[in-house]
C-alpha cells in the first residue's frame, strides 16, 4: 500500500510539473505577432516599390502603402518604436506624394520606409532568437 501512495504521488507531482514547465517552453503569442506583422509590413512596402517600378495604377500602390501602415501598427518593439514612426511617416509622404503624381519623391520615400523597416526587423530577430 505504502509503495502504491508513492507511485501515485511520484506520478502526480510529474504531471503537475508537466503541466506547468509547457507554457514556459511555448513560443510568446505576442512575439509571432509582432514578427508578421513586421514581415507583413515589409512585404507589403516591397510589392508598393514593385508596383510602382512597373508603372501601375496609383489606386494600387496606395492601396499597398495604406495596407503596409496597417500592418506595422501591430510592430511594436520598444527599441524601435521612433524608428517606426519615422517609417510610417515616411510611408505616409509616399502615399501623398503618390496621390500628387510626384513619381520621383514617392518611390524615394518608399525605399527610405523599406530600408528602416527592414534595420528594425534585423534588430527585432537578433534580440529575440
Amino acid at each position: 500500500m505504502k509503495q502504491l501512495k508513492k507511485t501515485v504521488i511520484s506520478m502526480a507531482m510529474a504531471a503537475a510539473m508537466a503541466m506547468a514547465s509547457s507554457p514556459i517552453f511555448a513560443e510568446p503569442a505576442g512575439e509571432a505577432a509582432v514578427k508578421a506583422a513586421a514581415e507583413g509590413s515589409i512585404a507589403k512596402i516591397e510589392e508598393a516599390v514593385s508596383l510602382a517600378q512597373k508603372g501601375a495604377d496609383k489606386k494600387e500602390i496606395v492601396k499597398a502603402i495604406n495596407d503596409a501602415r496597417q500592418l506595422q501598427k501591430e510592430f511594436r518593439y520598444e527599441l524601435t518604436e521612433r524608428q517606426r514612426q519615422k517609417s510610417n511617416d515616411k510611408l505616409r509622404i509616399a502615399r501623398d506624394a503618390f496621390e500628387e503624381g510626384n513619381k520621383a519623391v514617392a518611390e524615394a520615400k518608399l525605399q527610405e520606409a523599406l530600408t528602416g523597416y527592414k534595420e528594425m526587423k534585423d534588430l527585432y530577430d537578433a534580440n529575440h532568437k
